[in-house]
Formats: C-alpha cells, structure tokens, sequence
C-alpha cells in the first residue's frame, strides 16, 4: 500500500505538471523484496529423488526508483523571438543566482533583464552570457545556436553570440531541484558542452517551447490501475484481518 501511495503521489505530479515547459514526466520502479524460504528448489525428497521446484513466499514490494523520462516533448509555436525549443539531446546551460553552480533546463523561454541579458523567468542568467543591445529592433538565432540582432544604426545582422548546449552520458541520473532546473551529480557523469546542430547537440527552434512529455491519458490509466493496486492491497490487509479473528475466536 505504500508502494502504491508513492506510485500515486508521482502519476499526480505528473498531472500537475503537464502544462510546465519542458516538464519531464516521471516513473516509478518497483522491486519485490525478500523471500521466506520454506523448502529449497532441489532438495531431496527421498533418497533417489529431489524436488523440481521450491517453496517461497513472498514479503511484498519496494519502490526502487524514480526515473526521469527524457523523450522529446511536443513544440508549441509562440513566435517569441526569444523562445527557444531544444530537437534533440542537450540542455541549456544556467548560472543560478547565487553564482555558485551551474544548472541545466529543458525550459527555453527566456527574457531580458534591465541590461539586455537573457534570463530564465526567475532571473537566472543563460550561459554563455548573451546581452541583446538596447536598440535591437531584430534578433534572430539560428539552429545552431548563434544570436544576431539587427539595430537602429546597422541594417545588416550582427552575432552578438552562441548558445551552447549540454548534455550528460546519463540524464535520469540528473538531480531536479525544482524551477525546470536540473543539477549534474554522480550518476549523471560530467557535462559534455558544445554547439547546437552538430555532434548529437539538439539544434535550437526560435519561436517555439517544448512542452511537458507528459500524456494526460496515460497517466489517467497509470492512476486507476494503482488506485486499484492499492484496494486489492488494502482489502488483503482486511480480508488477513478477518482470518486472524477467527482464528482468535475458535476457542470460543
């Protein structure tokens, strides 16, 4: 029953989050735990013979882990210059406010802040830095990353930088600390950082979000299959209970 509580407590996660940007849904794993051994396979039943099989009772389940799905999440066009959807495997790169640890996100809608820098919604700066000129009437990036903008004085486009992507040997073992961000640990491995559109690197879609991976029917089913699980759980708690009392009261 507290297997399937936690299977639950994460399918709802997954709902509340199906309109977040860049939202990667969630899956637990189970493993049944230890065997109670009341005969061995193999052993001998008479001096000529053994048994085929042996006899085991199971003591029930454990959630082993929770796994970060990372397929491609469906594009939503918003024709914002500065929305950004990542075709592929990579991550942009975020230095959080504290300007301590660097930070990874699926999440491409950006803004600009007072300076003209790019920002995630809660004021995070994008990395490498990238500073829109205040007279921009144009920008652009292409599917490779590089950002160029078209001003007042210059008709042409100007680069004013590259976005630079990364990505991890590893993804499920990323660490979500919440804000659509992710930091690298152990399991991840160490970022590989390199330019859209070439080695394996997601190209960048200007224009465009990516949307949570999230399908509402599927965990609908999830939901009431372990809504179900955990009736059949609890009605084997009842059903051991009213055997124990009749057990109890056959002295009577």
């Amino acid at each position: 029953m507290f297997a399937q509580e936690l299977n639950i407590d994460t399918i709802s996660n997954n709902l509340a989050n199906v309109t977040t940007t860049g939202f990667k849904r969630n899956r637990v794993e189970f493993q049944d735990v230890l065997y109670q051994t009341l005969r061995v396979a193999g052993s001998a039943v008479t001096q000529t013979q053994v048994s085929p099989t042996g006899l085991q009772v199971g003591l029930g389940v454990r959630p082993a882990a929770t796994t970060k799905m990372f397929h491609q999440g469906d594009f939503q066009r918003t024709d914002n210059p500065l929305d950004i959807a990542l075709e592929g495997d990579g991550f942009f790169q975020i230095q959080t406010c504290e300007g301590q640890t660097t930070a990874y996100t699926r999440d491409g809608s950006f803004k600009v802040d007072a300076n003209g820098r790019l920002v995630t919604s809660d004021g995070n700066f994008l990395q490498p830095n990238i500073t829109i000129p205040q007279d921009a009437i144009f920008v652009s990036i292409g599917q490779d990353g590089t950002v160029s903008v078209v001003t007042n004085n210059v008709s042409q486009p100007q680069q004013i930088g590259q976005i630079l992507l990364a990505r991890f040997v590893n993804p499920a073992g990323l660490v979500a600390t919440g804000q659509n961000l992710f930091v690298e640990s152990a399991a991840s491995g160490p970022p590989q950082i390199g330019p859209p559109g070439c080695n394996g690197f997601a190209r960048t879609i200007q224009g465009f979000l990516e949307a949570s991976n999230v399908r509402i029917v599927e965990e609908l089913v999830r939901m009431i299959i372990a809504q179900r699980a955990f009736e059949v759980n609890a009605c084997c708690v009842k059903a051991s209970d009213d055997m124990l009392g009749e057990a109890v009261n056959l002295r009577r």
